[in-house]
């Protein structure tokens, strides 16, 4: 099962870097959370911009993204300081299929596939990161000291 979700994973991230890859942008995977780097780092040198993008899929109704990976990506916008403008972008796949459980048994039923890429900005550098969450419709979601809330982040236009 891990290896069908690390495939599922490597595949979106694979797809995502060849579409960043025209064009002005460059963009290359970094091992993801073996490497403590994001899944994802482009750059586009003429405009002075830098993407850290973490980017999840799955089969599910919700999809999570982790502190500790969040906190990757903040630190890559803290550390090149020379780009004018820099985004934590979290990329979300639902794939096609959705896995259902009933009854103690996996199903799985057809449903069109969505993706969402979202940015995420702080005021300043929290103490404590949020869990986000994104859900099929694309509504996304801070997780902090077991309180959930709806927060409105904004829709990045993959190049």
């Amino acid at each position: 099962m891990t290896n069908i979700r690390r495939s599922r994973g490597y595949n979106f991230e694979h797809k995502l870097v060849k579409k960043l890859n025209s064009g002005d942008w460059i963009a290359r995977r970094l091992g993801g959370s073996s490497t403590g780097l994001p899944d994802i780092v482009a750059v586009n040198n003429r405009l002075s911009i830098l993407l850290a993008i973490e980017a999840k899929s799955a089969t599910g109704n919700s999809i999570y993204v982790p502190p500790d990976q969040i906190v990757r990506c903040h630190m890559i916008t803290k550390m090149f300081e020379a780009y004018n403008e820099k985004h934590i972008i979290l990329a979300f796949k639902f794939m096609r299929i959705k896995r259902q459980i009933i009854a103690g048994k996996t199903n799985y039923v057809p449903r069109k596939t969505k993706e969402y890429y979202k940015i995420l900005k702080f005021k300043k550098t929290p103490k404590t990161y949020p869990i986000i969450k994104c859900n099929y419709e694309g509504d996304t979601f801070a997780i902090h000291n077991a309180k959930i809330r709806k927060v409105n982040l904004k829709n990045f236009q993959i190049p």
